[in-house]
């Protein structure tokens, strides 16, 4: 390890590694949105069709099957995994998958607040996944397609099988547009914008299988459903959610911004060039663990190791003899030290997740900026080191 007292030479050259909002693409600049149609009505003609191109677009990146509908809707990739559990669930008992702290969210919306009889919990701690073939698919069943708090993702959807009885309904946030989907094992998959085209906040997409529509209009939940949640009007499918008829009024500057990450995806090759990118930047981190003593992925199985959300544990003797809050606290004052160094930006692990560091790997990542933060976090490590053995060094 690098001695507290020997900085590298080399930055970064875009610093950001936050998880969420993400990096923008290479090259960003404002003058990107310079056409957004800002101050008009998001149901007049020409702001409708931006809403639709960012539908159609993002659909054909992601090579989703024809027959499946995709919607822009309300809140994030929260907003469009809460429209689905109100919506769908309580025709018949459902299993959820919780190996990190948004599965844990809504298994705790499942029991506590829908507060369905009939729900099961599959659980693991962080690092791991539950286990697979215990999934009951006579069920529905609700996972985090990859753990953004764990860096810890399915490996594939072989475990699904076609001919299910239940919906498998997919939070893919940090998954969508750095992870192969099955769209033939899922029935509804989400995410946002803020992710891993390096969109804005507050908007998600909301994908349905021809089986998840028919479940719509064919199912009333026994609880109310708020308006931003409903998807039938009459027990029919509100199909203008899917042609850019927002449910609330939608950010045309965040549209524009999202178009503007669509056609740099495109441009660069399409969805094999953004998986190959995000793979990537988890393959240089990897060489980078494999040779340093002091770290360790959090995920345990190379083949769930998230490309995107990639959450590294610490592991030296000076660290894991610390108290739980200790080390929480010289995690913190690692993230802190590349932060005040210009180096790298809102990589602390989250925080229900143990401590440690969490870094952004998605495609809008070059991977020369990962390879140009890895000499930092030997240096800031030492450096915290240095400071827990003697804490006057750090004052």
């Amino acid at each position: 390890m690098a001695s507290a007292a020997s900085r590298p030479d080399v930055r970064p050259a875009n610093p950001y590694f936050s998880s969420g909002p993400c990096a923008k693409r290479p090259g960003f600049a404002l003058e990107a949105l310079a056409g957004a149609l800002l101050g008009r009505s998001h149901r007049a003609k020409e702001p409708k069709a931006r809403l639709a191109e960012v539908i159609t677009r993002s659909r054909t990146l992601l090579g989703m099957p024809a027959d499946w509908r995709l919607g822009i809707v309300p809140a994030s990739d929260t907003g469009a995994v809460e429209m689905a559990l109100w919506s769908l669930l309580g025709a018949r008992g459902v299993d959820v998958l919780s190996f990190e702290s948004f599965g844990a969210g809504w298994a705790t919306d499942i029991a506590k607040q829908l507060k369905l009889a009939d729900a099961r919990l599959l659980e693991a701690p962080y690092g791991r996944l539950p286990d697979l073939g215990a999934v009951d698919f006579s069920r529905d069943v609700v996972l985090t397609w990859n753990g953004t708090t764990s860096g810890v993702r399915v490996p594939n959807g072989d475990w699904i099988p076609e001919n299910r009885e239940g919906l498998v309904i997919a939070d893919a946030t940090s998954a969508a547009f750095a992870m192969a989907l099955p769209w033939e094992k899922l029935d509804v998959v989400t995410w946002s914008w803020q992710k891993v085209l390096g969109g804005e906040a507050g908007h998600g997409m909301l994908a349905l299988s021809p089986r998840a529509v028919a479940r719509l209009e064919s199912y009333r939940p026994a609880w109310p459903s708020p308006k931003i949640f409903r998807l039938t009007k009459g027990g029919k499918l509100i199909e203008g959610i899917f042609k850019g008829e927002t449910i609330n009024t939608p950010s045309m500057l965040a549209v524009e911004d999202a178009l503007d990450g669509l056609r740099w995806a495109e441009k660069i090759g399409g969805l094999p060039t953004l998986l190959a990118r995000a793979e990537a930047n988890l393959a240089a981190i990897a060489r980078w663990v494999e040779r340093t003593p002091w770290v360790d992925f959090l995920a345990e199985q190379p083949e769930c190791r998230s490309p995107t959300s990639i959450c590294l544990k610490i592991t030296a003797s000076w660290f894991t003899s610390l108290a739980p809050d200790a080390q929480a606290a010289s995690a913190k004052r690692l993230a802190s030290l590349l932060e005040s160094e210009g180096v790298a930006y809102d990589i602390a692990s989250y925080r229900d997740a143990p401590p440690g560091l969490r870094i952004w790997g998605g495609a809008t990542v070059e991977t020369a900026d990962i390879e140009a933060l890895l000499p930092w976090l030997d240096w800031a490590t030492a450096a915290v080191a240095a400071e827990v053995a003697s804490p006057q060094a750090a004052e």
